[in-house]
């Protein structure tokens, strides 16, 4: 291992928030490798890009010496994290869970190191808990301790109902720290509550704080809401190249400098047109977790598509519409977006695009909302700047 002033620059690097510096310098000078952990809910079957800021934290402390523990949370995500929602979760089974973790544990690999990650479920230990067990963990906080979170502070002040189940998920995050007695625990910004709940219990038990490292945000394709696959605006890990290429060239020229950031640490380049900036972090992305040769042809489609306007001769999605589903250009633009591209668009989202000229049917613009495509008739639906079907 580096010295400690050697690594500690390094690891910093990208956090948001850190507590404390100090902490983790005196950690990383005990001469061990330190227990970092990483929690992760397999509340969808994929990771997505966003899940790869904590990922790679990971690995870099990994490469450093030190035990990453990947904790996948099968007991946590039955709850669900409130942190930063408005509403309550949908409730998940645990054979729904489990189903789940097979391939975030897989995806996970694509960045972590596996022969040097430690995975734990945390079902290993609340699943042997009785209720005695989870009421004397219950009597560690306090009602008010729990209502301080900012998005239960303000689901109250709304009249919204916080249920008493997502109050037990602070708890059991923090339990988890002192189960596998955690030096360090990383996560995003929204989870600065839930670590310091393991702080807490840590002190109660009478050992050695983690340190918690937060980290920035990932916006969504959307622009302004964390990336999630429950809100459409997320690209995953394991989408095909063209797919993935696509997606993130429809990010804003704003959300350029944080994605090169977080996920490829390192500035957009000075200098550089918003248009190569953004194929460039669209295909080394994709390199990432395709390969050089997906990636590349994967951007040859796109130019092909979209810099020389020669949709016929490109490789599309195929679009057919259900046989119940209106004609009109509104309807078949929504569901073509949702279905075929996975991206969430209101009927106001597509009426705005039609208004503005970005729709287009067979090459020729298509200027009035009511315009209905006859059934039957095939040809390239140019859905935007950056997407467009083959319907058949």
């Amino acid at each position: 291992m580096t010295s400690p002033a050697d690594q500690l620059a390094p690891l910093l690097s990208g956090c948001a928030q850190v507590l404390s510096e100090k902490e983790l310098k005196a950690k990383l000078s005990l001469g061990r490798p330190l227990k970092v952990k990483l929690g992760v809910d397999p509340t969808s079957p994929d990771i997505h890009l966003g899940h790869t800021v904590g990922l790679t934290k990971l690995r870099q402390f990994q490469e450093l010496g030190h035990e990453a523990i990947l904790i996948i949370g099968d007991f946590t995500a039955m709850i669900g994290d409130p942190s930063g929602r408005s509403a309550t979760r949908p409730h998940l089974s645990h054979y729904q869970v489990m189903e789940h973790a097979k391939t975030y544990q897989e995806q996970a690999f694509r960045i972590l190191d596996p022969e040097k990650t430690v995975i734990r479920y945390n079902g290993e230990w609340f699943g042997k808990m009785g209720f005695q067990d989870v009421m004397r963990l219950n009597s560690r906080v306090t009602l008010q301790q729990m209502l301080q979170r900012e998005d239960f502070r303000e689901r109250i002040d709304k009249g919204l109902p916080v249920r008493a189940h997502e109050i037990q998920y602070p708890i059991m995050q923090g339990w988890d720290s002192v189960v596998i007695q955690a030096d360090v625990e990383l996560g995003g910004t929204d989870q600065l509550f839930n670590i310091l709940v393991g702080r807490d219990l840590q002190h109660e038990e009478g050992m050695h704080q983690q340190v918690a490292m937060m980290l920035p945000i990932l916006t969504g394709l959307d622009g302004t809401q964390k990336m999630s696959k429950s809100l459409g605006n997320a690209v995953g890990v394991t989408e095909p190249p063209g797919e993935m290429f696509g997606k993130l060239m429809s990010i804003s020229d704003e959300q350029m400098s944080d994605y090169y950031s977080l996920l490829l640490q390192e500035a957009v380049p000075a200098g550089a047109h918003p248009m190569d900036a953004k194929k460039s972090l669209a295909e080394r992305l994709t390199t990432r977790f395709h390969s050089a040769a997906e990636a590349r042809h994967a951007r040859e489609e796109f130019e092909l598509r979209f810099s020389k306007k020669d949709l016929d001769a490109a490789e599309l999605p195929s679009y057919a519409p259900s046989a119940d589903l209106p004609r009109d250009i509104i309807s078949l633009g929504v569901d073509a977006f949702d279905r075929v591209l996975g991206i969430k668009k209101s009927r106001g989202d597509v009426r705005r695009l039609v208004e503005g000229g970005s729709i287009s049917w067979r090459g020729e613009k298509i200027a009035d909302p009511k315009a209905e495509i006859p059934v039957g008739e095939g040809g390239v639906l140019k859905l935007d700047r950056k997407n467009a079907v083959r319907l058949s």
